[in-house]
């Protein structure tokens, strides 16, 4: 995935559409946000960056009183925009000429209060999964 940054008001509006996990329609995605910190009046053009930008699409039509509203789905996963982030971040600081980039920073997010040993297990059966893969 290509370098994909979104603005405080656009990963608002990426958290609903992951957590509602179906198409929402602006007007959904205006009343599901009672606390939002962007106005109603701006989200034409939120969700036209979005679009812009490839992270979300629209998915089809619903209607909405007399006419007919577009719904919007996300092209992108939340692991998808955190991999992508970290991605960039790392470009960011010229540590991805280092070889070993990736596991530093495998290493740093590991070395936290929250990593139990059953973490570490499932950690342990995916790098086994990914070996597995690249030898065969």
């Amino acid at each position: 995935m290509d370098k994909l940054t979104l603005t405080n008001n656009e990963l608002e509006i990426m958290e609903l559409l992951w957590t509602q996990g179906r198409p929402l329609s602006r007007t959904e995605i205006i009343e599901l946000t009672p606390e939002r910190s962007w106005s109603s009046k701006s989200i034409h053009i939120i969700l036209n960056k979005l679009i812009e930008k490839g992270a979300i699409e629209v998915s089809g039509f619903v209607r909405t009183n007399k006419n007919y509203g577009r719904t919007y789905s996300p092209c992108i996963t939340p692991d998808d925009y955190v991999v992508s982030s970290i991605r960039q971040s790392i470009k960011d600081v010229g540590y991805a000429t280092k070889p070993t980039a990736i596991a530093s920073v495998f290493a740093a997010l590991i070395d936290e209060k929250e990593v139990d040993e059953e973490l570490l297990s499932s950690l342990e059966q995916i790098l086994a999964e990914k070996k597995r893969k690249l030898n065969k």
